[in-house]
């Protein structure tokens, strides 16, 4: 096995630096041009500052410009910036932790060991780590928090091994359970949330848990394997990032950077082109679960990273369920999945490819949504459809169908969505995170994080990534909302227009484009959204997942933060800010909206952090409930 068990390598990077160190594709080619070209384009960024939010709206095709920020739309007290290891909230709310990595579930766990971090059989009947998109499940007044377990911190989990690795089989086995799903039953008693042990609903969903493939891709060669012939049925989920919620009451876990977990040993082993296009290499990611498990070894098992990057349907009601591979929406870097019913019925789906210069997604369900019915399969068949944004602010669906891509089939499609994107020239973008939906319009809001390489090099297919349309800038140090209106409100329709909510960006450091757009101030300045959620008063709830250094391009903006915008009048506010070396990611309310539940991903994932438990204690991921002290709704 070449797993290279170096943990600068494969700890201290990111996963989007370790798929460019490992996959580095092709090199720069006569982008400075571009952006030089860029940086002069004065009719279009208004000169700088002038670049504001509603800048970008231009005539009758575009969405509505902004109101004047006439007063503070906001019940609360901004909270500033800071680099505090604790979570901030506003004066007059209060937090508590929920659930935390290694918490047990069932009378027959056992408790959190800060010394050890535990072993595989207490982590398969605990809390899983590193916390990301939630969805909140009220049923006859009892509530199922359901959270994705991301990935692990290899260097925190395994605190206790001398090269803060694995090291032994149940480290392994550890680790692979600590991914997956949490489903969890908690309850509220005096005004505090908490797990219900042995609830019948409490179950871990795992790296290893049964899964059903559906959809165009199953029982297609490329899914087949020695373990499954049929191509039907794989073993478990992992690295899912945001997720979605369905309105006949299903949970959407969303794999993201599945490819980290796979390796090869056979030094010699030369994945193919459509492997290596999805960042598929002869090392991992520091996981090394190929050492004890083949499927994760390309060179026995090629097919088996085919199995991976789909959206994961999950039936929280009912523990026996097998959760379900939904192939039509497509093979990527699945960020989350939000869904939309239209007012015809048919089922939308939008979702990003979260990796430089790739993707938007569409999916439309071939059958419709009935109040009540068996809905149980909408999300099986369908077409899927890939975004290009045009420079006069308008945009249109691409299909991804055989007869636009060359492919032989529509699994072929499925399974090779970014080939498939990429053959009929669709945008590439800055890494589009979380979609969200306004509940009260047909209008939809994507975040895009970052983009480093934007005009710098193409994306890792090749595609070359200019800044244009709702990629304005070169090296894209503190990423974008983009927004887009469906032509007559209506989600099927292949036209749309478009135009920014807000770019982020420091204008205590910059005076040019990289200040932000005008929404932007030294009080609410941020870096690299990431999470976005609306509320169901049509508040858009903004979490970042960028640089805390609070130095050099990020003086003054802290740690990772929360914030709330008006997106009538692109006011932004600061909520919350979270503790040391922690992304904030994933959000949900309870049915009375008075407790928002928000996670705290990754504290001290540097070292410098005992989140939530403080001195002497291994920092824990966590999600919190933010409460307001005279009880009221929240949002």
């Amino acid at each position: 096995m070449t797993n290279r068990n170096n943990r600068e390598f494969s700890e201290e990077l990111s996963f989007d630096d370790f798929d460019e160190i490992s996959n580095p594709g092709p090199e720069a080619t006569g982008f400075e041009q571009v952006v030089e070209k860029a940086m002069s384009r004065r009719g279009f960024l208004g000169g700088g500052l002038a670049l504001g939010a509603s800048a970008f709206v231009l005539g009758t095709t575009a969405l509505t410009p902004f109101k004047a920020l006439a007063e503070n739309n906001f019940n609360f007290e901004p909270v500033a910036a800071n680099s505090l290891d604790t979570v901030t909230v506003p004066k007059g709310y209060s937090w508590q932790v929920v659930t935390q990595w290694g918490d047990e579930l069932w009378s027959k766990s056992t408790a959190f060991d800060h010394k050890s971090r535990g072993t595989g059989e207490s982590q398969e009947l605990a809390i899983g780590d590193n916390n990301d998109g939630m969805s909140l499940f009220t049923v006859k007044g009892r509530n199922l928090l359901v959270s994705n377990n991301e990935y692990t911190n290899r260097s925190i989990m395994y605190d206790n091994r001398e090269t803060k690795l694995p090291e032994t089989a149940d480290d392994i086995r550890k680790g692979k359970a600590a991914h997956g799903v949490t489903i969890v039953e908690i309850e509220q008693k005096g005004g505090k949330w908490a797990i219900l042990k042995d609830s019948e609903y409490n179950r871990r969903i795992t790296a290893d848990s049964p899964m059903e493939i559906t959809g165009p891709a199953r029982g297609h060669a490329l899914l087949k394997t020695a373990a499954d012939p049929s191509g039907t049925k794989s073993l478990g989920t992992w690295n899912n990032c945001g997720n979605g919620r369905t309105p006949w009451g299903t949970y959407l876990a969303c794999e993201e950077n599945f490819n980290g977990y796979f390796s090869s040993s056979d030094e010699t082993y030369v994945p193919n082109d459509d492997l290596k296009r999805y960042g598929i290499k002869n090392e991992d990611w520091g996981y090394a679960w190929a050492k004890e498990d083949a499927r994760f070894d390309i060179s026995k098992n090629p097919n088996e990273p085919n199995r991976a990057g789909y959206v994961v349907e999950i039936d929280p009601m009912d523990p026996t369920s097998t959760p379900k591979k939904r192939t039509a929406l497509g093979r990527f870097k699945h960020e989350n999945a939000e869904v939309v019913v239209n007012k015809d019925g048919h089922v939308v789906v939008y979702m990003g490819d979260d990796e430089r210069g790739e993707f938007l997604y569409r999916f439309i369900s071939a059958g419709k949504f009935v109040e009540g019915g068996n809905n149980a399969d909408l999300l099986n068949d369908g077409k899927l459809f890939v975004a290009k944004f045009n420079e006069d602010q308008s945009g249109e669906w691409l299909e991804l169908s055989p007869e636009t891509t060359g492919m032989k089939s529509q699994a072929e499609v499925c399974i090779h969505a970014r080939q498939a994107a990429s053959a009929v020239g669709a945008t590439t973008m800055d890494r589009p995170e979380w979609v969200a939906s306004h509940p009260k319009k047909a209008e939809i809001y994507c975040a895009l994080t970052n983009n480093k390489n934007r005009a710098v090099k193409p994306n890792a297919g090749g595609d070359e990534t200019p800044v244009a349309g709702p990629n304005p800038r070169a090296a894209n140090l503190y990423g974008q909302i983009v927004r887009w209106r469906p032509e007559n409100e209506n989600h099927t329709s292949n036209g749309f227009s478009w135009d920014l909510f807000v770019m982020a960006g420091n204008p205590t450091v910059h005076k040019d484009i990289y200040a932000g757009s005008k929404n932007i101030d030294e009080h609410n300045m941020f870096n690299s959204p990431d999470g976005i959620s609306f509320d169901n008063n049509g508040k858009l709830w903004i979490q970042t997942d960028g640089k805390y250094s609070n130095k050099d391009e990020f003086a003054g903006m802290g740690n990772n933060q929360m914030l709330i915008g008006d997106t009538e009048t692109g006011e932004i506010q600061r909520f919350l800010v979270g503790p040391k070396e922690s992304e904030v990611t994933g959000i949900t309310w309870s049915e009375d909206r008075k407790t928002v539940f928000v996670g705290i991903q990754h504290p001290g994932e540097k070292g410098d952090s005992t989140f939530p438990g403080g001195a002497g204690t291994a920092p824990r991921s966590a999600i919190v409930a933010v409460t307001r002290d005279d009880g009221s709704v929240i949002g």
